[in-house]
């Protein structure tokens, strides 16, 4: 352990492998069989427990729980990984589970933001640059993929996908599959509409934004089944990346419990895209 802060009243496994400018904070707890990449600040009181492989440039925040054992009555205590990625930032009392002989890790991705008392289950994999708001709980096997925004309370069911550059209102249950680029609230969970801000914020041209909105107007507003939405799409709008990435997202998931719903009836009248959820 090179060029570190002296460690007051933590343990650190001497086996530990600890990169260079890395802070400990007092009262933490790291285990024998942890990397830690180079810069990384862990604050006080931080667990880190065999299995965790943290990146460089990491914050910590106090409480936090890494690379703890599954809470999955399957796990038979076989040797699986925790990762979090470069500079991701991880608040207070987060808790992210290592995973089973299912998937063998669980992953955070890099650039990624986890407010106070997030929990991440088992086998769960998400991209980079993810951000889960306060409370946010994701059961087992959760696939979020990069971009998308979790706002707080939002808890998810085991299995279900997340698309990139997704958003997701505060206080949902997300029970299937949100494809990418749209944002999804209400109970039970339904499209309101294109995430036309967030991705205007990551410098998606108008064009493209509106070449994703005519797919999804064909998708969820225009009252056809998915099937037949899928053939339109196909047949009547021009080829694209955006295209391909939410027709191959849609297919998987009809596969593993469906989407999200489309336009639905509030108080007897159809809500449709763009209004405020």
């Amino acid at each position: 352990m090179n060029n570190q802060q002296p460690i007051t009243h933590s343990f650190v496994h001497p086996e530990a492998k600890i990169g260079q400018n890395v802070i400990i904070g007092p009262y933490c707890y790291i285990d024998k069989d942890v990397v830690i990449g180079d810069g990384t600040w862990i604050g006080p009181h931080v667990t880190i427990f065999n299995g965790a492989r943290i990146g460089q440039y990491c914050r910590l925040f106090p409480g936090s729980v890494i690379a703890a054992i599954p809470q999955d009555l399957k796990f038979n205590g076989e040797y699986t990984t925790a990762e979090i990625g470069d500079h991701t930032t991880v608040r207070e009392y987060v808790t992210v589970n290592r995973g089973t002989a299912a998937a063998g890790r669980t992953v955070v991705g890099k650039h990624c933001l986890l407010m106070a008392y997030v929990h991440v289950a088992h086998d769960c994999l998400l991209g980079d640059y993810v951000i889960l708001a306060n409370n946010v709980n994701l059961a087992g096997h959760v696939e979020i993929d990069d971009y998308a925004i979790l706002e707080g309370l939002v808890a998810v069911q085991q299995f279900v996908r997340i698309g990139r550059h997704s958003f997701i209102a505060g206080g949902s249950l997300v029970r299937t599959n949100v494809p990418p680029y749209i944002r999804a609230a209400r109970e039970p969970l339904a499209y309101v509409g294109v995430n036309k801000i967030g991705l205007s914020r990551r410098n998606f041209p108008e064009e493209v934004i509106e070449r994703i909105s005519d797919i999804y107007r064909i998708l969820f507003v225009r009252g056809y089944n998915t099937s037949h939405a899928l053939q339109e799409i196909e047949s009547l709008l021009p080829s694209s990346p955006e295209k391909e990435e939410i027709m191959d997202f849609i297919r998987r998931a009809r596969e593993q419990g469906g989407i999200v719903k489309g336009v639905q009836k509030v108080n007897g009248f159809k809500v449709y895209e763009d209004q405020n959820p």
